[in-house]
């Protein structure tokens, strides 16, 4: 509260007429947003893309900065709702090949190996990996009508099986792994044990009230 102070932000709200009166030089435009997004907020309004009669500027809708916003959205979620309740949660940690042996320059060469969301509860041994996947979960497939990408699944597989004899983090040798995706048309929540290791395919729908997104993603938890 301090801080704020310093920089020049009051304890009082501001009316209407005062918000209303603000004007903006070319070199602040950018504060013009959060001024909007804190008009919005007292008002308690949400942005939509229904008629109204208030313009705000459409948000870019380009894919990666998509996906990296569900990342981010699902781990954010497990990191405020999991962590009060003893869960260790990282977000975009990097996983290390267990090398034995290597040349001089695989280094240059060597796929790196990032996760999106990894859940550790040591009282209960629980260690999961969650991979976020801004696709739908299912395609076509050669020989049959549908089927699990099989890069998502390789890749998942990849993260357990890799850190089996890692002697720093025992628990991830019972590991389990979560591919979720949103759902698209259909929900989907399968589950094998490949080689010690459970793997769980599962949809969450982006479009459900908050309460129901809350209790999906603890259901994959629970």
């Amino acid at each position: 509260m301090n801080s704020l102070k310093q920089l020049g932000v009051a304890e009082e709200k501001p009316s209407r007429f005062e918000m209303s009166t603000e004007h903006f030089g070319r070199n602040d435009m950018d504060d013009r947003y959060l001024l909007e997004a804190a008009r919005l907020a007292f008002d308690l309004a949400l942005p939509t893309e229904e008629s109204g009669e208030k313009f705000l500027a459409i948000p870019e809708r380009e894919i990666l900065w998509l996906r990296h916003l569900y990342e981010r959205a699902v781990g954010g979620f497990y990191n405020v709702v999991l962590s009060p309740r003893g869960w260790h949660v990282s977000l975009g940690r990097p996983l290390n090949w267990l090398v034995e042996q290597k040349t001089v320059g695989i280094d240059k060469f060597l796929p790196s190996m990032r996760t999106d969301v990894i859940l550790e509860h040591f009282e209960t041994e629980r260690y999961i990996v969650v991979d976020t996947k801004f696709t739908s979960i299912i395609k076509p497939g050669w020989h049959r009508k549908e089927t699990l990408s099989s890069g998502y699944l390789y890749q998942i597989y990849a993260y357990l099986r890799s850190q089996e004899e890692n002697n720093r983090n025992p628990l991830a040798t019972h590991a389990s792994g979560l591919l979720l995706h949103p759902s698209v048309e259909e929900t989907v929540d399968e589950t094998v044990v490949i080689q010690g290791h459970k793997i769980r395919f599962a949809t969450v729908d982006l479009a459900a009230p908050a309460k129901e997104i809350r209790q999906r993603l603890l259901e994959f938890v629970a």
